[in-house]
């Protein structure tokens, strides 16, 4: 056994030991057969269908990509009408129609890729691992961007309505993907990030037609409630905005230390609710003095004593 191992590699080194001569002549045989005619042409051959195939199959990828984009072109214009019909928000219409355009293209070119014998599995790796680092160097703004999904999705707010939310009230200006910009009434110009303002609770005060107002006027006590109540229903009937539907009333709301509370309530339009609020609290302020009212305010008696007095008691 061992003697048939010892010959096996002893016939190993021999064959890898090549004479000089040997070696040239070998050298010289694979010129002549890369020189000769028939390799030549085989080359020539082999180079000539692969540019034909590769030439095919790029005139294929080519016709797919105009034919795809012009598919895609004419799924957008279908796509456009349908949420114009619906009324669908303007930034979510914006939003769904590029979602829709860089889907059609992702598409497009995972079949060119296909097409053309690239291994598609590959490309779609590449563009999980890119999807997957930027969205973790992008969390917070990805946040954003679905709280923002959700209120165009909810409409929890519109734009134009009053709303109250993050400790600020005022007017939607513009809802986007990322943010809600609010105009306060003093014409500040707010910008709410979307994952802040989707979690938190929102006060819509234009969701109805119409709204409350509601004024509180202090009196003294010992002053005519009745002919102070008859002239503070005159005043906000007087102004014109008040809905007869529910009628305004006037009550007594508390009685307070130093006066007494008398509330008024009456229902405006949305629209006409700060024009009735300011006209009627300017016109309590003129008027009701002159029917017996007296405003009061925290008063402090002090009593100065003498010391005499003091040690006499």
């Amino acid at each position: 056994m061992l003697n048939i191992f010892l010959q096996s590699e002893a016939e190993k080194i021999e064959n890898l030991i090549v004479p000089d001569s040997v070696q040239k002549a070998r050298f010289a045989e694979t010129i002549r057969n890369l020189a000769s005619e028939d390799f030549v042409k085989n080359i020539w051959s082999e180079m000539a269908n692969w540019l034909v195939w590769t030439g095919i199959k790029f005139l294929i990828s080519l016709a797919i990509y105009y034919v795809g984009r012009w598919l895609l072109r004419k799924l957008l214009v279908l796509v456009d009408a349908i949420m114009t019909r619906r009324g669908v928000e303007v930034s979510l219409h914006s939003f769904i129609l590029t979602a829709v355009k860089v889907l059609g293209y992702v598409l497009i070119a995972l079949i060119i890729v296909s097409t053309l014998g690239f291994n598609s599995s590959s490309f779609l790796a590449v563009l999980a691992s890119m999807g997957l680092a930027i969205g973790m160097a992008l969390s917070g703004t990805l946040q954003n961007f679905a709280g923002g999904i959700m209120i165009l999705v909810l409409r929890p707010y519109r734009v134009g309505d009053f709303i109250e939310a993050q400790g600020v009230s005022g007017t939607v200006a513009s809802i986007s993907l990322f943010n809600t910009v609010i105009y306060t009434t003093d014409k500040k110009t707010i910008y709410i990030p979307n994952n802040a303002i989707s979690t938190s609770i929102i006060n819509n005060y234009s969701t109805s037609t119409t709204r409350r107002c509601s004024w509180k006027v202090s009196v003294a006590y010992g002053d005519d409630y009745d002919a102070i109540r008859a002239a503070m229903l005159d005043i906000i009937i007087r102004d014109g905005r008040a809905l007869s539907s529910p009628e305004p009333y006037v009550r007594i709301d508390a009685l307070a230390d130093s006066a007494v509370v008398i509330e008024a309530r009456a229902w405006v339009l949305n629209s006409e609710y700060w024009g009735l609020y300011d006209a009627v609290t300017e016109a309590f302020y003129k008027e009701l003095p002159k029917h017996g009212a007296n405003f009061p305010f925290p008063q402090l008696d002090v009593h100065i004593c003498d010391d005499k007095q003091v040690a006499n008691e």
